[in-house]
């Protein structure tokens, strides 16, 4: 991408970060509890509100349209920087779970991990640390907004999935995906069904840049933890 277009990509970006009026934010569960109950290698899902939001959450058919991974902290305190993910403005950072203080958020959690391949998950995050964001997304994400194409079901991932291919950059779902590829656990099953060039229906291998925020919901390999039930919640009938 030459200069030209990083600009224009980071005006974009400016742009489609920007909040929409009219969000809701259904939980009202305290932070603490969140990160009382995360644990290493855990994704956080977030229901966001900006531009961008809108269109990830269209084109993925899903509540969700930001990931995070919770790396921890020295202590289990909101404000420390304990999630890693891919941001729009400020590429791959380490951020505090107090960011999405006012957002819906889901915790979904891998499933048998040793703590090995926890630390490899995570240490292959933290080594991508200062990525930039994939901003050829941003251009596909712009077209929809713009234009609002009514796009067919099957074509919408396709909007979001393609990316530049460079090393150095990243989206927050392929950047977490590409993580546990790398320790080889599963997200969704490995083969998927796609059109060539001749329209014939063939196999091929799921690559890290297939996968969007809400797979993580989706997957059978993927515990959903709600911190209420895991602290005991207990009805009280009256």
């Amino acid at each position: 991408m030459d200069s030209i277009s990083r600009a224009i990509g980071r005006r974009l970006a400016v742009y489609l970060s920007k909040p929409r009026p009219g969000y809701e934010r259904l939980s009202r569960l305290p932070l603490q509890e969140v990160i009382d109950t995360l644990q290493p290698a855990d994704i956080i899902l977030v229901d966001g509100n900006s531009r961008i939001s809108t269109a990830i959450k269209y084109l993925t058919q899903s509540t969700w349209s930001h990931a995070c991974l919770y790396v921890g902290a020295e202590r289990a305190d909101p404000d420390l920087p304990s999630l890693i993910e891919a941001d729009l403005n400020n590429g791959v950072t380490q951020v505090p779970l107090r960011k999405y203080e006012q957002h819906n958020i889901r915790i979904c959690r891998p499933v048998g991990l040793s703590d090995a391949d926890k630390a490899s998950v995570i240490d292959f995050a933290q080594a991508r640390l200062g990525y930039v964001y994939d901003l050829k997304n941003i251009f596909d994400l712009a077209r929809y907004l713009i234009q609002s194409p009514a796009v067919p079901v099957k074509y919408r991932r396709d909007m979001i999935t393609f990316g530049s291919g460079e090393p150095t950059q990243a989206i927050c779902s392929t950047l977490i995906a590409e993580a546990y590829q790398e320790i080889g656990y599963p997200i969704l099953p490995e083969l998927i069904r796609v059109e060539d060039k001749t329209g014939e229906s063939v196999s091929m291998a799921r690559h890290f840049t297939h996968y969007v925020p809400g797979d993580f919901d989706l997957s059978p390999y993927f515990s959903i933890v709600k911190p209420t039930i895991e602290h005991g919640f207990r009805q009280v009938l009256e």
